[in-house]
């Protein structure tokens, strides 16, 4: 536990060095502040007499959770290119560089090095979403005062997500150059959000064939499944036409995900994580 710990902090220590963590700082808080003057405006421009008598829905609520789902969106995405760059080269690249030679036979080892990595990468990441998401739901909540129904839920799911983005990108570092390893996470990010607009279509059409690729992509790539069950804890108490509107969602449709999906996640991370030891222990440094 102790060499897992110490090449987290290195790793940490690494990314400070290089300023990764203050680019990351400058570019969220401009997010942080564009988003905070559109939702201000949004919220200002609303006409409640003219939304409700065409469309029947609660404007405030359609307004708030719409722009809360962007948001959440684009935290995982910024979480996902967070782990991206702290991970992408970790294992190859480092290797390619004659980095890991003299860590992992004396004294660390395979796995204190994936295990240190890992936990630096998901550790940061993890608290930089759930940073963001509460600042962006605070930010909604101040200037519309419009609240998520569960507003815990939605937080934990990114979270989630990011961590399995950073195990995946860990696991590809091994087999993988650094450019190669982030064009390829950033494909799967990208898959997973072109299966989510493929399920919103599959509903709409009532088209079983999307709706199936939809499921499956999910299961193969949770990340998307957790981001979807993020968006229906955000209004999973509003009925009538406004739930049917909101549950469209932006990129991807709100779908309800459960404790097995829960489980799922769990069981995928351990996957992983035995891959990436496998394939390490099998690697010739």
């Amino acid at each position: 536990m102790s060499g897992t710990l110490t090449i987290a902090a290195y790793a940490l220590r690494e990314s400070t060095r290089r300023r990764v963590f203050v680019v990351v700082l400058i570019l969220t808080a401009a997010f942080l502040v564009l988003y905070g003057v559109g939702t201000e405006a949004a919220f200002d421009s609303i006409d409640a007499e003219a939304a409700g008598a065409v469309l029947n829905v609660d404007d405030q609520v359609l307004t708030g959770s719409t722009l809360l789902g962007l948001a959440m969106f684009t935290t995982l995405f910024l979480g996902c290119v967070l782990a991206v760059f702290l991970t992408l080269g970790a294992v190859r690249g480092d290797a390619e560089r004659g980095l890991l030679q003299p860590l992992v036979v004396r004294p660390l080892g395979r796995t204190a090095l994936l295990g240190g990595r890992f936990v630096a990468a998901a550790g940061v990441c993890a608290v930089y979403v759930a940073a963001v998401y509460s600042a962006a739901t605070v930010i909604t909540g101040a200037a519309g005062g419009w609240w998520p129904a569960d507003p815990v839920m939605p937080g934990l799911g990114l979270v989630a997500g990011v961590i399995l983005i950073a195990a995946l990108s860990l696991l590809g570092s091994i087999f993988l150059s650094a450019t190669a390893n982030g064009i390829a996470v950033f494909m799967a990010f990208g898959a997973g959000l072109a299966a989510g607009l493929l399920g919103q279509i599959g509903d709409a059409l009532n088209v079983e064939t999307l709706k199936n690729v939809a499921e499956v992509a999910s299961w193969l790539l949770p990340f998307e499944a957790l981001y979807q069950g993020g968006l229906n804890s955000l209004t999973e108490r509003v009925g009538g036409n406004t739930a049917l509107i909101v549950q469209l969602g932006p990129f991807g449709g709100a779908q309800e995900g459960g404790a097995l999906l829960w489980a799922w996640s769990a069981a995928y991370l351990a996957l992983l994580a035995g891959a990436a030891r496998a394939a390490f222990a099998r690697r010739d440094l």
